[in-house]
């Protein structure tokens, strides 16, 4: 529910565009950008009240920000949590909640398939401080419940996976986590909350990368946390501005201008990625596409009982393996040979060289990526012109 001018609505792309702003002294109906590092305060009894409790008022930008506030408000209320904190970096957030939740000797399960730094941080640096990991394949939740030690206190997951397309079942993985005393995140990334809601499903914590589809044109890098419960909320928000990942008024407010399309740019990418999906499975030199709108996917159903749609995200494979893929990758001119995904830009990229290469040969075949594997995120162009330059590239092969 989204209040504008004292009315309450329930309409996705109504709070998309309107939560968290409800105007200002001067009648804006854009958000300003408050891009003042620090405030002063009317004397100094204020500012003993503001440093003794954050809620009397602004105190230095890295604490809060009327603009970020803004931003964590909408995007809180757009997964139907009750707060929301607004990082740097997609990674950012993920450090940010690990760094709050985890201590010495504690215990995390993971899913393979997920997005590698977040995997690389955790094997390579959180490790050095006595943090204790379990990778699973966790589009079976019995993998989840076997990896389950009594000093486990957080099961990540990403669903749907990328660049995989694998599917974790977010309700069965929570109430493993809950049974066991622990909290369940997941990266909602690739889906968004247009398609997919994972508090709704039982899950504690929420992570995105706003740099992919929640800002959706490739010009801004961010993530947020979103949290179920207010305690939760108040634990990861010490550490948060004691830790500094924290984001910029104009980061926040670039972020909030594309929030106001999100619903419509996701639903018009996701509509051409189902067309696009199909052109590919049907194309001779295509050995296989791993796309959730496609009856061929395992894991269709599953997707469909927990999101409302299989996104814009796409992995395939030529027959002719890394060599095939890299001749049409190369050939490509509308779509661009580039990271990221969820923009109005079609992104095509190859994961085992590019944004999975910090991961050995053997664990990038454990998360389901295959050397030959191409990662293509489709945007909002012309469905017929994607088409085509997949079939001029295709022809390079």
């Amino acid at each position: 529910m989204s209040k504008h001018n004292g009315h309450e609505f329930e309409g996705f792309a109504t709070r998309s565009i309107h939560g968290g702003f409800e105007g200002d002294e001067w009648g804006s109906v854009i958000p300003p950008i408050v891009q003042s590092s620090t405030y002063s305060f009317r004397d100094v009894d204020h500012g003993a009240a503001c440093f003794k409790d954050h809620s009397q008022g602004y105190i230095y930008t890295r604490l809060a920000n009327p603009t970020i506030d803004i931003l964590e408000a909408n995007i809180a209320g757009l997964e139907g949590g009750c707060a929301a904190l607004a990082c740097s970096t997609g990674i950012g957030a993920v450090n940010t909640l690990f760094f709050a939740l985890l201590n010495a000797g504690d215990h995390i399960v993971m899913s393979e398939s997920i997005y590698a730094p977040t995997r690389i941080n955790i094997e390579k640096h959180w490790s050095r401080f006595g943090v204790e990991f379990s990778f699973v394949d966790s589009t079976d939740t019995a993998n989840i419940e076997a990896a389950m030690r009594p000093n486990t206190r957080l099961v990540f997951t990403e669903t749907p996976a990328n660049p995989a397309i694998a599917v974790t079942d977010i309700a069965a993985a929570a109430e493993i986590a809950h049974a066991h005393g622990c909290l369940l995140a997941v990266d909602n990334t690739v889906l968004s909350p247009v398609l997919q809601r994972p508090l709704e499903h039982g899950a504690d914590i929420v992570v995105h990368s706003i740099t992919k589809a929640l800002n959706g044109h490739s010009d801004v890098v961010g993530g947020i946390i979103v949290f179920a419960h207010a305690e939760h909320y108040k634990a990861v928000h010490h550490a948060w501005y004691h830790l500094g990942a924290t984001m910029d008024p104009h980061q926040a407010w670039l972020v909030i201008r594309g929030l106001k399309t999100l619903e419509l740019r996701v639903k018009q990418m996701q509509k051409s990625a189902k067309k696009i999906a199909k052109w590919l499975e049907q194309h001779p030199q295509v050995e296989r596409v791993h796309y959730l709108g496609l009856k061929s996917h395992p894991q269709r159903a599953l997707n469909a009982k927990q999101a409302s749609g299989p996104g814009s995200l796409m992995s395939f494979e030529l027959k002719g393996g890394l060599e095939a893929g890299k001749a049409m990758m190369n050939a490509v001119r509308l779509c661009s040979l580039a990271v990221s995904l969820g923009g109005v830009d079609t992104l095509i990229q190859h994961p085992a060289s590019m944004t999975h290469v910090g991961m050995t040969p053997e664990e990038r075949k454990e998360a389901g990526i295959p050397d030959g594997l191409v990662r293509f995120s489709i945007g909002c162009e012309t469905t017929a012109d994607i088409i085509a330059d997949l079939e001029q590239a295709l022809t390079r092969v």
